[in-house]
């Protein structure tokens, strides 16, 4: 067909974009997977969905599911309907699953066809409800409901449900003497009007489920039976096939399997709910079919019951023939090659030492290196000299205000909401933690368990930030875990698997928090005073019961509560060895704070259906900091050691399509912060700004906190520690920060400075070409290339003196892209 032809067919839509199927290669495959193992079915309206893959000589693996034979041994106890396995008397018999001459045998058992067993509300309606979006937040679930009728926000409240379905609006919603004249049924069968539209097929399996539950006289939740026993609820979700390496018109049918409370296991495939987290790379429809589509990595997320998870799909940017063979200096690099390698990824070469010795200052101490630093590195014939400069720089006195700085942020460290004394007291501790390399797990213990007067015990502060219980909960949960779990104080987490318990029973931790005001009026105000009082409770909204203190995944077997303070149990559990939450949440944040972004995005919002880029190096990451027990210096050692970490900024042929770097394959070019825009600007013109109430020379890196006044900061990001989150700093350019080192007075008079760097070289009578090489290592960290040499001589040359010469080409290269950001 020749380009006019196909172009005029497109056209007229004969010819469609949409992605032709990819069948698996012919022949047998070497091994047949199949899920489940063995099958067990257990009630009249038990079903198991079975899935098949096929693995190939070459590894790759192909669902196999559509075109298997499936064989019941014996169908008066078991059939089959394509892949779905049905019960249809007690007994065991066996299913044989045949692909190409490939077999395999999965034993079936099948229990309780006949037994009387009445539709659950728990565990079978309110799934049929989720899954067709009756209580989302955009219908029925929504705040105030829709129509007049309101059900609890994706159904984490049964008995709420139950009430408004069966004895609300005057019970006329259902008819159990006729189930079929209920409009809970008919109308979202669209039997009758129903602006919802249809949400069941009339006499399909969902349909059938509830009219059933109607038949069998709506039995409520057990709960709000007041039986004395609770409905089982799930307590994990198993997907197979966890993760798959595709291509684009592959598809994959995923099963669902629910694990519930009382070790019952469902298949939940129908009822699960189905979500592509970027369907550009991977869609997925309601039935839990993934079609591959472009290259990329994304995941599916899966959810019942209350829980989430997702599946990793991965489409190779690149078939490789061969992969290239890189050195790796650490387990960073082997994780991270074993990842472009199945996404057919190549990295970018090394950095110039220029470049990393600028990168490694910036990242780790947030200073620029000076020209003397810069020579005798550049001249240092040493191979192992990037290793030996990584700890001199990590020891250098500017590694505490840097990472002062850092934790300041995330504890919100403001006169303010502390008081000045407050602030102060709080800013002084923690750069003392950081002096002296106080473990990690230390200090968030010493701050989760602090208590006394905030003006002289500075980790009470942290319990000046939030006025009750729950924000003191919240803040420790996203500061220290990662978790956002505000979304579950009303309802439960909408992409997760946190519920009104779990938030309460956190907060419960921090019931007996009492602060008090001094009656005595200083210079510096009134002290507060932390202290524990001997009662309090946390008390369930919904339930209206009293909550048992207990942190995110904890057993609720074990007594967590204690004598004299709560809050040293949570402690001990929070920097648990063992706590993969809490090593994974810190992994991940100076990780990113090294490499630019982190494995997890946004950094401190680590749930199921956020999952890692690279899930293995966070396990890597998290285990590595617990067994360098949570020392923060050696830990960035290792990142600053890593290959991947000196790889230079520029994208190669071989990662260009990973526009966002999301996979390291090279360094993620930041723009300077707030505070290393002002102390560049002053290194560079060889100023010193002066801070109001702070001596001549503190640096922004030193400020203790961010109402400090500085119009250049606040333009350039600074966050005003106000908001718990991660993104209240912003590196994001706007007009006024160019208007200001532009066109402002701000730079001029740095620059024309009578005690600055200009007007030092003018006075030394530094010749012309050293000159000009002292400019470019103050502010861009690296001498000049032939070409830059002699635009920048010539633009001297040709002004008006030596000195506006040298004013021009300063103020050129700060105002360039080069100086304002590390890369």
């Amino acid at each position: 067909m020749s380009f006019r032809v196909l172009f005029a067919a497109c056209a007229l839509g004969l010819v469609t974009a949409e992605l032709r199927a990819v069948e698996p290669p012919a022949g047998a495959p070497k091994v047949l997977i199949v899920y489940p193992k063995e099958a067990k079915l257990v009630g009249p309206r038990a079903e198991q969905r079975v899935s098949v893959l096929g693995v190939w000589a070459d590894g790759r693996r192909w669902d196999l599911t559509h075109v298997a034979r499936f064989t019941s041994a014996d169908a008066r106890i078991a059939t089959t309907e394509k892949s779905t396995l049905r019960p249809t008397a007690d007994g065991n018999t066996t299913l044989t699953v045949e692909v190409a001459g490939a077999k395999v045998v999965v034993p079936v058992a099948v229990e309780k066809v006949s037994a009387d067993a009445p539709v659950s509300f728990v565990r079978e309606v309110e799934p049929i409800l989720t899954k067709a979006g009756c209580n989302a937040g955009n219908c029925h679930g929504a705040q105030h409901g829709r129509g007049g009728f309101k059900l609890s926000l994706f159904g984490f409240d049964p008995a709420f449900d139950f009430a408004q379905i069966v004895q609300s609006n005057e019970g006329r919603r259902v008819v159990l003497s006729d189930s079929e004249r209920s409009i809970f049924l008919a109308k979202p069968a669209l039997v009758m009007e129903h602006g919802g539209g249809e949400r069941l097929k009339h006499n399909g399996r969902e349909y059938a489920t509830i009219r059933q539950w109607l038949d069998d006289g709506a039995p409520p939740p057990t709960n709000s039976a007041r039986k004395g026993a609770e409905d089982p609820t799930v307590t994990k979700l198993e997907v197979f096939p966890p993760n798959r390496l595709m291509v684009p018109g592959e598809q994959q049918q995923l099963s669902v399997t629910a694990i519930w409370s009382d070790g019952h296991r469902e298949d939940v495939t129908s009822t699960a709910q189905f979500d592509a987290l970027n369907d550009a790379v991977a869609a997925v429809t309601p039935t839990g079919v993934v079609t591959a589509k472009d290259a990329g990595e994304t995941h599916v997320m899966i959810r019942f019951g209350g829980w989430a998870e997702v599946v990793r799909v991965t489409l190779p940017f690149a078939k490789l023939d061969t992969f290239p063979d890189l050195p790796a200096n650490n387990f960073i690099d082997t994780h991270l090659i074993a990842k472009w390698k199945d996404l057919g990824l190549t990295p970018s070469p090394l950095s110039s030492d220029e470049e990393f010795l600028r990168r490694l200052y910036l990242d780790a101490i947030g200073t620029l290196p000076t020209s003397d630093e810069i020579r005798a590195f550049l001249n240092d014939k040493d191979p192992k000299k990037r290793a030996k400069v990584i700890d001199r720089v990590l020891d250098r006195p500017e590694f505490v205000d840097w990472w002062s700085l850092k934790w300041g942020d995330l504890l919100r460290i403001n006169r303010t909401a502390l008081q000045e004394k407050g602030m102060w007291s709080f800013h002084n501790w923690v750069r003392a933690q950081v002096r002296d390399n106080v473990p990690v797990d230390q200090f968030v213990r010493d701050v989760v368990t602090a208590e006394g007067s905030t003006f002289t015990d500075g980790p009470a502060n942290f319990f000046q930030i939030g006025r009750t219980f729950e924000d003191w909960s919240e803040t420790a949960t996203q500061l220290f875990l990662g978790v956002r779990i505000g979304c579950a104080k009303c309802h439960h987490h909408p992409f997760e698997k946190w519920s009104q318990d779990d938030y309460y029973g956190m907060a419960a931790f921090f019931t007996r928090i009492g602060t008090k005001t001094s009656q005595e009026f200083g210079i510096f105000g009134r002290e507060t005073v932390i202290f524990i009082r001997g009662a309090g409770e946390a008390t369930h909204p919904r339930k209206r019961t009293f909550v048992k203190p207990v942190p995110l995944d904890g057993d609720t077997k074990v007594s967590w509560d204690d004598e004299f303070d709560r809050r040293k149990k949570l402690a001990d559990w929070l920097t648990d060895p063992k706590n993969k939450m809490f090593s994974r949440n810190l992994a991940n944040r100076f990780w990113g704070y090294a490499m630019g972004r982190g494995l997890v995005e946004p950094l401190d919002d680590m749930r199921a259906t956020n999952p890692a880029s690279n899930p293995e190096l966070l396990d890597a990451l998290a285990d590595e900091l617990v067994k360098q027990k949570f020392d923060l210096k050696g830990f960035l050692k290792t990142i600053f050691n890593s290959r991947a970490y000196q790889l230079t900024h520029a994208s190669s042929p071989g990662n260009k399509l990973d526009a966002a770097n999301i996979h390291f394959t090279r360094y993620t070019v930041k723009r300077l912060t707030a505070e290393q825009i002002a102390d560049g600007v002053d290194f560079a013109t060889g100023t010193r700004e002066k801070y109001q109430g702070l001596p001549l020379g503190t640096r922004a890196i030193q400020l203790p906190d961010s109402e400090v006044r500085s119009y250049l900061l606040d333009t350039f990001g600074r966050p005003p520690r106000q908001v718990l989150c991660e993104c209240e700093r912003t590196t994001k350019p706007n007009i006024a920060q160019a208007m200001h080192l532009l066109n402002g007075e701000f730079l001029n008079k740095k620059i024309a400075d009578k005690t600055g760097r200009v007007e030092k070289l003018i006075a030394d009578r530094v010749p012309l070409a050293k000159a000009v090489e002292e400019l470019y290592l103050a502010t861009w960290s690296r001498l000049p290339n032939p070409d830059e040499r002699k635009k920048a001589e010539g633009w001297i040359n040709s002004a008006p003196n030596l000195r506006d010469g040298f004013q021009d080409l300063l103020w050129v290269l700060v105002n360039s892209r080069e100086f304002q950001f590390n890369k």
